[in-house]
């Protein structure tokens, strides 16, 4: 594996939205939308064919000596929140490319064909509903289910999907069979802290957390700062600000099930100084491995948001943004990586993810394996976030091993 291509490949895919605030690569956006053009033309160079369904997923394919076999895929996203970090999604983009290029390299000829996919859409930040692409790819998603979704200037995913030459009514074909892949491999930062506290070169991905997701919209009254008392106030703000605090002390109590519950977004109408908030909008998450527990929070947040109501004079619309379930990882999958890892000698540990990804999609249909590399300080979702290319390498060298292991190397010499 060649770390010098591998670190131009990051700085190059990483001029697309580089800011001195970070890096801005909105899905469906023209600044995304050359990145992707950038990145199939390194897999094209590499002789791999290119597909790109209806809602913008990459696939890049390297044939194997049987081509009616299922593929061996990897892959992530190149699509970021505002102001992000070099290496969330991307590395797993182009770790799969540094495979292809190694096998090419070293003529290598695998029994299944080899695939690098792009997810389309896998951060909520845009439209508020994550991994979009993985979703319409596996069949979790019904087109219909996405008309509603908007971004924050208006647009809505149909039109996003239309400025790229995309067809929302045709979304339902970007769904592949259950017989087109033998196993998935996602390679990703940690983006929490746990590996380098460890001391740990690798996590092998033993499940991921899955979000349940509420838009709240909190209505009162607009009155006078100055002359209206408190005693007859309608604040919308002072009630989303009770139930985030609330809602804080219930995720508190799940805490050794390891469940979290984070209101990330809140947008106070008028919001002058002078006015008391007439209306103010809460975006919430809550997540976790457990299912049970992450339902015990939803339940104690229904009845906080009642007890509000009641209590302020006020009225809460509630929309469910979606709720997803914990996934777990295939077991095959995790003991070969296990045995790769020792075989190799990289130090690991076995881990669940508290974020989740498009690999947790892809479960729900094909045997799925999750490498995690470490992140400083436990750093994402912003401009500092940072993995070195040494770490970087380890992880590329485990998914290339895996990916030789299960596409069943051919070449004699090699093996």
């Amino acid at each position: 594996m060649n770390v010098k291509r591998l670190q131009q490949c990051l700085e190059q895919v990483n001029q697309f939205g580089y800011s001195d605030e970070g890096i801005s690569r909105l899905a469906y956006t023209n600044t995304e939308q050359q990145a992707l053009k950038h990145l199939i033309t390194q897999f094209e160079n590499e002789g791999m064919t290119i597909e790109i369904d209806s809602v913008g997923n990459v696939i890049a394919r390297r044939e194997g000596i049987d081509p009616a076999l299922p593929a061996v895929a990897c892959g992530s996203h190149i699509d970021t929140v505002y102001n992000a970090g070099n290496f969330d999604g991307t590395v797993g983009v182009i770790a799969g490319l540094e495979v292809i290029r190694y096998l090419n390299e070293h003529q290598i000829k695998t029994k299944h064909p080899i695939e690098v996919i792009i997810f389309a859409c896998e951060e909520s930040a845009r439209f508020g509903v994550a991994t979009i692409g993985s979703k319409v790819m596996t069949g979790l998603v019904e087109k219909d289910e996405l008309t509603h979704l908007v971004d924050k200037d208006g647009i809505t995913l149909k039109e996003a999907l239309q400025s790229c030459k995309f067809n929302m009514a045709e979304a339902n074909r970007a769904k592949r069979k259950t017989d087109e892949i033998k196993a998935f491999y996602e390679l990703h930062i940690e983006q929490g802290p746990v590996l380098e506290k460890e001391e740990k070169q690798i996590g092998i991905v033993t499940g991921i957390a899955a979000p349940t997701r509420f838009k709240l919209q909190i209505f009162g009254q607009s009155a006078h700062s100055g002359s209206t008392p408190m005693s007859h106030r309608q604040d919308a703000f002072s009630g989303a600000a009770e139930i985030a605090l609330a809602l804080e002390k219930a995720a508190r109590q799940e805490a050794i099930n390891g469940t979290v519950a984070t209101v990330g977004n809140c947008e106070v109408k008028a919001g002058a100084m002078n006015v008391v908030p007439g209306e103010t909008e809460i975006l919430i998450d809550i997540r976790g491995i457990s299912e049970a527990s992450k339902q015990r929070i939803v339940e104690k947040l229904y009845k906080i948001i009642h007890d509000v109501e009641q209590s302020r004079k006020l009225n809460i619309e509630i929309v469910k943004l979606c709720d997803e379930c914990p996934t777990k990882m295939d077991g095959a999958i995790i003991a070969s990586l296990k045995e790769t890892c020792e075989k190799n000698g990289f130090s690991f540990i076995k881990m669940a993810s508290g974020a989740g990804h498009d690999a947790m999609n892809m479960a729900k249909m094909y045997p799925t394996g999750m490498i995690f590399i470490p992140s400083k300080d436990g750093l994402s979702h912003h401009k500092n976030e940072f993995t070195s290319i040494e770490q970087i390498l380890v992880g590329a060298t485990l998914l290339k091993e895996e990916i030789m292991k299960a596409a069943q190397v051919t070449n004699k010499a090699y093996c």
